[in-house]
């Protein structure tokens, strides 16, 4: 398992290191849902953090969103276990986004809250760096989101600073597929909590996956093809210090 875990954090540390994510002294808080993404980036940083040539500081921060059946203590486990600092806050986002208003767009309310309570404890614990477990797959069905359905050439980036809060986001698992994150999260046996929410299988982000899934049957290297064009535009933000790597 440490060999897995050795050949995942060196596809991680290519990433932080093309997009210079990670400086001496900085404190760094993954932003843990309880996936499979967010967990397995957790053990990846905390594995970089032994040899990582610039020292920072980590922690793992969740926003419990109210819906019920969801038990963050195997999560707090595993984080006593690797001695990293876990918070977990508590909030009412699912009562007010499908109970109280009833959204007909409930992601976009959710998100909004969630990225708002977070941003709330960050500034409270003087954390400058927020990581965040977005992967290959999604950049490229984002990238596709955008062109699709707005009409845009668009995508999150892989650093972005906050102005108004003065926190980084920073996104080491681009270079990491989405089947290969999988497949090592259940090697692991991480303690993924599943997520109930009902708009899981039912927003746009599920029809794009579900298309690219579709075409990526008889065009299987689609997605890299589209992740190294986003590279090569550049789109802004998108630049690698370096030559673009992939290793997925």
């Amino acid at each position: 398992m440490d060999k897995l875990l050795n050949e995942f954090t060196g596809t991680v540390r290519r990433a932080v290191d093309d997009y210079d994510m990670i400086q001496a002294g900085d404190k760094v808080a993954v932003g843990v849902s309880g996936g499979k993404d967010s967990l397995l980036l957790l053990l990846a940083l905390k594995h970089l953090q032994s040899f990582y040539p610039k020292p920072f500081e980590l922690e793992a921060i969740t926003i419990e969103l109210g819906f019920e059946g969801m038990d963050f203590s195997p999560v707090a486990e595993l984080c006593r276990e690797k001695d990293i600092p876990y918070t977990c806050l508590k909030t009412d986002i699912k009562e007010i986004v499908f109970d109280v208003r009833k959204e007909d767009n409930p992601c976009s309310l959710c998100a909004k809250m969630r990225r708002g309570a977070l941003n709330d404890a960050i500034r409270q614990r003087g954390i400058n760096k927020l990581a965040l477990g977005h992967h290959f797959d999604d950049a490229v069905e984002t990238f596709m989101l955008s062109l699709l359905f707005e009409g845009r050439i668009s995508c999150f980036r892989p650093v972005t600073y906050l102005d108004r809060s003065g926190v980084t986001q920073i996104r080491p698992l681009i270079y990491a597929g989405e089947q290969k994150i999988a497949n090592l999260a259940q090697s692991l046996n991480l303690p993924v909590v599943e997520n109930p929410c009902p708009q899981d299988k039912g927003s746009k982000r599920y029809e794009v996956k579900q298309l690219l899934k579709a075409l990526g049957q008889d065009y299987p290297d689609m997605r890299s093809k589209v992740f190294g064009a986003m590279q090569r535009l550049p789109l802004p933000g998108w630049q690698p210090k370096e030559n673009w790597r992939l290793n997925r």
